[in-house]
């Protein structure tokens, strides 16, 4: 068991530092402005892997600051949802807050990487890199959870740009 924590600690990028490039450049606002969808699996440690399952609604407010809406299925659990608030903050950086987060969400962009850090309520560490494929309607997305500096969850999501309508009725 000790072993499985240590190795755990060092999740990171894992395959999805293969999206890599340095274009297109990720513009969150652009990107998650809009409808998107996202499937994704998470395995958290010694548990079976989940399904989850994403619905975004993006809008820009009057401030310039992206308002993003998500109803989140995990596994059998009921629907739950959270908000983010993001705006640039500097060239390639980004600051702004979450629901689920203690304090600031903060973010950099390299290329068509975006990673996103910030810590929950509960005491977990959060990581995320968000790579956009080319055609900017599709973004890979690898989070890592850590809780004293060991990983304890790791998700990987692939998200695309939808029409409003493409969410389920369950899930409105």
């Amino acid at each position: 068991m000790v072993a499985a924590l240590m190795l755990g600690g060092c999740a990171g990028l894992g395959e999805t530092e293969r999206f890599a490039a340095p274009s297109p450049p990720f513009e969150p606002a652009a990107f998650f402005a809009g409808a998107s969808h996202g499937e994704a699996r998470l395995k958290i440690l010694f548990r079976a892997p989940q399904r989850v399952t994403v619905y975004s609604l993006g809008r820009i407010g009057a401030d310039g600051v992206l308002l993003l809406d998500q109803r989140i299925r995990q596994g059998d659990a009921p629907v739950r949802e959270r908000r983010w608030r993001i705006r640039p903050d500097g060239p390639g950086r980004y600051v702004g807050s979450l629901t689920d987060a203690e304090g600031p969400v903060t973010g950099e962009v390299e290329g068509n990487r975006l990673h996103l850090h910030f810590r929950t309520h509960g005491g977990l560490d959060m990581e995320q890199w968000l790579f956009l494929e080319p055609s900017g309607q599709v973004a890979h997305n690898r989070m890592v959870v850590r809780k004293l500096g060991l990983t304890v969850a790791v998700l990987d999501e692939v998200i695309r740009r939808a029409a409003p309508s493409s969410e389920p009725a369950a899930h409105r």
